[in-house]
């Protein structure tokens, strides 16, 4: 049963990734029919990036009060609803309304899956679990771009993806009795806990700088996926067409990179992971740097940044109930995810900012600040963590 469950939360995690990436498949038609500017695409996006930042700062206390299986499939049922409204949507300003609720519980949906699977199964199925993510996300434009190319309107593509999510949503609640929380010390101490607030999560050393290597991490994603293609065209030299189509490679080897970690993750443990990773990341980024006819080093490069960073999120969010304890990784996975979110909404438009300003050339130094960024964190916390357990263990007399 507990094995059903676990793909359940997979089959979750998948739907989550289809809906994500339809509102900037479908835009290029969207702005058109609605009437607005294609950079209106930007609000809609900050609208949703604000609602999964306030879940996060929030997911502890709702998910102690309610379970995780009741706000799961509460959040999942009006994502659901949510979409739909999209898809009957003929004007921008109730996309901006359906963006407000869908933001909050997708956002709350992320957070109370990745608490659970921190706190109830191996660090393979976290990687898993950000597979199905990646899995969704891969697929979900595909969808979209048959909807369009057939003239059935990018109405259809939201529709279409809602239907999926009603048929997990139905799957989720059926499965609701498979929810039984395990009898054991650690889940007692979560419950017997007291709810900490903000501050009070901050105030736990190691937690800034977690939260920090999060907020790199998340700047690498984010600016790595949406500036590669402009990068490949203005100063590796390649077509346009060419570059959209390679752009893809990173996440190509973002999925490809979180299966693989699945299968070894419980092996060489999450610290080992997230150091490997990041070495890697900054691997990749020396050969996107390489200015070479065709963009070969760059291409794989892309690749390589992705197969890095695949194993470094799940890592990060695994590792918390170990490192802070069970009873305060509610809360900070939480404020972890917010600072995630924050990342991966303010990084990409700050490069777009500062490339406008110095140069698109500076998007490789621009990821190795924040993958060394991210590199000195993860250590500092690391060693806070040393120095913490040893304290613990009682010197020989």
């Amino acid at each position: 049963m507990f094995s059903l469950l676990i793909i359940i939360i997979y089959l979750v995690f998948i739907s989550l990734g289809f809906s994500t990436p339809l509102l900037g498949s479908g835009w290029p038609v969207m702005h058109t029919e609605l009437g607005v500017p294609i950079s209106y695409a930007g609000i809609i996006s900050m609208i949703i990036a604000g609602g999964t930042i306030i879940s996060g700062l929030l997911a502890n206390r709702v998910t102690r009060r309610f379970g995780t299986q009741k706000v799961v499939a509460l959040c999942l049922l009006i994502t659901a609803a949510s979409l739909f409204g999209f898809s009957l949507s003929g004007s921008f300003i109730i996309l901006c309304l359906l963006a407000i609720p869908y933001g909050l519980c997708s956002g709350a949906i992320d957070v109370a899956l990745n608490q659970y699977v921190a706190l109830h199964y191996t660090s393979k199925h976290m990687s898993w679990l950000h597979f199905s993510w990646s899995f969704g996300s891969a697929i979900s434009p595909y969808i979209m771009g048959y909807c369009l190319t057939a003239g059935r309107g990018w109405s259809a593509g939201y529709r279409w993806v809602t239907l999926i999510q009603i048929i997990v949503t139905v799957i989720l609640f059926v499965s609701l009795p498979l929810w039984k929380r395990k009898d054991s010390e650690e889940v007692h101490s979560i419950n017997s806990s007291k709810v900490l607030s903000v501050p009070q999560a901050l105030g736990i050393k190691g937690v800034k700088a977690v939260l920090i290597s999060l907020f790199a991490y998340c700047g690498i994603e984010g600016v790595t996926g949406l500036w590669a293609s402009s990068y490949l065209v203005e100063f590796q030299g390649l077509h346009p067409e060419v570059a959209a189509t390679f752009a893809s490679l990173f996440f190509i080897g973002v999925t490809a990179g979180r299966l693989i970690s699945g299968f070894i993750a419980d092996k060489t443990g999450d610290k080992l992971l997230i150091r490997v990773g990041t070495i890697i990341v900054i691997l990749g980024i020396a050969l996107v740097a390489i200015p070479f006819v065709g963009g070969t080093p760059a291409l794989i490069g892309l690749i390589v940044i992705g197969l890095g960073t695949a194993p470094i999120f799940p890592s990060i969010i695994h590792s918390t109930p170990s490192n802070f304890g069970a009873g305060n990784s509610q809360a900070i996975i939480g404020i972890q995810m917010a600072s995630a979110f924050t990342g991966l909404t303010f990084m990409p438009p700050l490069f777009g900012f500062i490339a406008g300003v110095i140069g698109i050339w500076v998007y490789p130094l621009f990821l190795l600040l924040l993958a060394v960024l991210m590199l000195v964190t993860s250590e500092m916390l690391n060693r806070k963590l040393t120095v913490e357990t040893n304290k613990t263990i009682p010197s020989n007399p």
